[in-house]
């Protein structure tokens, strides 16, 4: 038996509402492609998930010419040949033999400058393609170190944490179609998953919500390693971190290794949670959320993992109970810590507002710029602070019917007839000169 591609066998299962069918009616072929662009897959050798029309109706047309033949992957006719003239080839190579250090743009510098080239005429995709034919498209040289990479586990659980976000799958949630994020948190010695929730974005707001929930069922981790992006080098989640003594650390760029355990569970979560998800039971995240901890406390944590021999994550986690930083008297002050505090100037009507809502602070404090202190988790508005981080009153949702009868508080004729003057007056000194018979 001749053997098939794999990725020929990979489009005609995509293909499979197409190619099934006989005659297409008017119209029809356009409404089938577009439906089969909206669904997700595991496309061989690529982290897209995605495939465009235009290429669905590129395959589709390969298939009626030359049936699964014409859906194989060919191989690129011009691979290991260079389009560069031998004369530049050489004058390439020559270039990197003499200083293993040069890089592509000090080599077309040096073509130019000496007049082998025209300005700006050499391409830096086919530099690189002649190196790397020759072997010789890595920067080598006695100042260039690679960085040292070796496999660690941490001593005790509770040691470290990664902290990761997956881009999930989009599901019909309240009657539309939403992106899921997977937001998580591991542990590095027991592989214990401490909180992971499905969310409807990626932001800071959401990871710190999965980070509360963890701290309050497994304790203080020692630090805390993260990616890169914005939401994780958010100020509120750095300022939680650092009342809590956690040291959080920042992956370098480009460095997917440095968080390989998290990655490895990733892998997990989609060939055993995602690949048996029955989406028919799910009507909100709620749901979402309630099938995917059931998973993890009832299956993940207590199955054995290949790297903690004969325990599981959760057995693991419990053998280093005793070293584990409990929450302790923080318990009591946990909210608080998550609390955020945003900058308003207080109106005119003695008012600041916070997601579209007004609320009433001191009327004394009109025109100043206030702390408001919110429980950004549940959309609560707590209080007032100054500069100084003091409570300085409260702030109650505006009620603008009730204010309507309220008994406003207003100068009395009584305040203003008991002012009595100690020093020199003004008016009274102009008075005296411009009337200087009157009697006093």
């Amino acid at each position: 038996m001749n053997h098939i591609d794999e990725m020929a066998l990979f489009r005609l299962g995509v293909l499979g509402p197409l190619t099934s069918r006989g005659e297409l009616a008017r119209g029809e072929l356009a409404r089938l492609i577009r439906q089969i662009a909206q669904q997700e897959y595991a496309i061989p050798g690529s982290q897209r998930r995605h495939i465009s029309e235009k290429t669905l109706r590129a395959w589709y047309d390969l298939w009626r010419r030359d049936g699964i033949t014409g859906l194989a992957s060919k191989p690129r006719t011009d691979r290991g040949a260079s389009k560069l003239s031998e004369a530049v080839q050489d004058a390439v190579l020559a270039a990197k033999r003499e200083n293993p250090r040069r890089s592509i743009r000090q080599i077309r510098l040096l073509l130019e400058g000496a007049g082998v080239v025209p300005r700006d005429s050499l391409s830096k995709s086919a530099v690189h393609r002649l190196l790397k034919i020759h072997g010789l498209s890595r920067i080598s040289g006695p100042c260039v170190v690679p960085d040292e990479k070796r496999s660690f586990v941490a001593e005790h659980a509770g040691s470290i944490w990664y902290g990761d976000v997956l881009h999930g799958p989009t599901l019909l949630l309240g009657g539309k179609r939403r992106k899921c994020y997977l937001v998580s948190l591991m542990d590095d010695a027991s592989r214990l998953i401490a909180h992971s929730a499905f969310c409807l974005s990626e932001t800071a707001l959401d990871i710190e919500g999965v980070l509360k929930q963890a701290l309050m069922r497994r304790g203080l981790p020692g630090r805390l390693v993260v990616d890169n992006g914005s939401a994780y080098r958010s100020a509120t989640l750095q300022g939680i971190c650092a009342r809590l003594s956690i040291r959080l650390i920042y992956c370098r760029p480009y460095q997917p290794a440095s968080k390989g355990k998290i990655e490895r569970w990733h892998r997990t979560l989609r060939s055993q949670f995602l690949a048996e998800l029955d989406t028919t039971h799910v009507r909100d995240l709620g749901d979402l959320n309630a099938r995917l901890w059931a998973w993890i406390d009832q299956i993940y944590n207590r199955s054995k993992h290949s790297a903690l021999g004969e325990h599981t994550p959760l057995s693991r986690y419990q053998q280093d109970l005793p070293r584990i930083r409990l929450l302790g008297p923080l318990a009591a002050q946990l909210d608080e810590l998550f609390w955020h505090r945003v900058k308003r100037l207080v109106r005119r009507d003695g008012t600041v507002s916070y997601e579209g809502t007004r609320f009433e602070v001191p009327y004394e404090l009109t025109g100043q710029h206030v702390s408001l202190v919110v429980d950004p988790h549940s959309g609560t508005v707590m209080h007032v602070e100054n500069e100084a981080g003091q409570a300085i009153g409260a702030a109650t949702r505006l009620d603008a019917l009730a204010n309507s009868t309220r008994r406003r508080q207003r100068p009395g004729s009584d305040a203003a007839s008991a002012h009595v003057s100690t020093g020199p007056n003004l008016i009274e000194l102009a008075h005296q000169q411009h009337y200087p018979h009157t009697e006093q």
